[in-house]
């Protein structure tokens, strides 16, 4: 178990290593789509499209495990001992699915913190002044009501009978 948890979180750093050099330049894939089609097919020179860069979730896992699948065959006839199990093999497929779509999350996340930088900053100080403009409101307000209740306490009341005499007005005592 322990093994599998080691080589889930490698993988996952596998992953985003992979989606960033995608990102960074795609020229394996476009060696593969040069040989595989025919010039009418060939990808445009803008595309920045590579394996797991830019691909749909199916074709990332097939491509996956295609590399995978090599890497375990490569490993059987170099090391004879039986280290890739089924298990091992389904948690570096998992492990490297996880890590591009983590590294492509954190690549668009930065992307739009790059774009929105000043207005965020502006955004930013805009909510600290109505913080502010708030704050004022509600002292201004709680000093008018205290005021208030101050006025109300001070105020001499007119000279009002109590209540034992107003009963004996009515005629009840």
């Amino acid at each position: 178990m322990t093994l599998e948890l080691i080589i889930f979180i490698a993988s996952i750093l596998f992953g985003a290593i992979i989606f960033w050099r995608e990102s960074q330049g795609n020229a394996i894939y476009r060696f593969f789509n040069k040989i595989m089609n025919s010039k009418e097919l060939q990808m445009k020179s803008g595309d920045k499209k590579g394996f797991v860069y830019q691909q749909s979730l199916l074709l990332r896992l097939v491509f996956i495990i295609a590399l995978f699948l090599i890497i375990i065959l490569i490993t059987r006839f170099l090391i004879p001992i039986d280290l890739a199990t089924i298990s091992l093999f389904a948690s570096m497929i998992f492990g490297t699915l996880v890590g591009t779509y983590l590294a492509g999350f954190i690549f668009k996340s930065t992307a739009v913190i790059e774009e929105q930088a000043d207005s965020l900053e502006d955004k930013f100080q805009d909510v600290i002044e109505k913080g502010k403009d708030f704050i004022e409101d509600l002292q201004t307000k709680d000093s008018k009501k205290i005021e208030e209740i101050e006025v109300n306490k001070e105020a001499p009341k007119a000279d009002e009978k109590s209540a034992r005499e107003r009963l004996k007005d009515k005629g009840l005592l």
